[in-house]
């Protein structure tokens, strides 16, 4: 008995169909929009320069 609907006959399943691997296939982005410094409202530019400046003494 088979449990393919006669009206159906010609139609290919998920397992048959070809998918496209290819390097460039891009299933998420790398980061998103709200993952940035922009996103969380900060400023562009850093401020490591200031914050290695104001390093406290036990560091050095």
């Amino acid at each position: 008995m088979s449990t393919e609907d006669p009206g159906e006959q010609g139609v290919r399943g998920d397992d048959d169909r070809t998918v496209d691997l290819s390097e460039d296939f891009v299933v998420l982005p790398e980061q998103t929009s709200d993952d940035t410094d922009r996103g969380w409202g900060e400023r562009s530019g850093g401020n490591d320069d200031w914050l290695l400046a104001e390093r406290p003494p036990h560091w050095d």
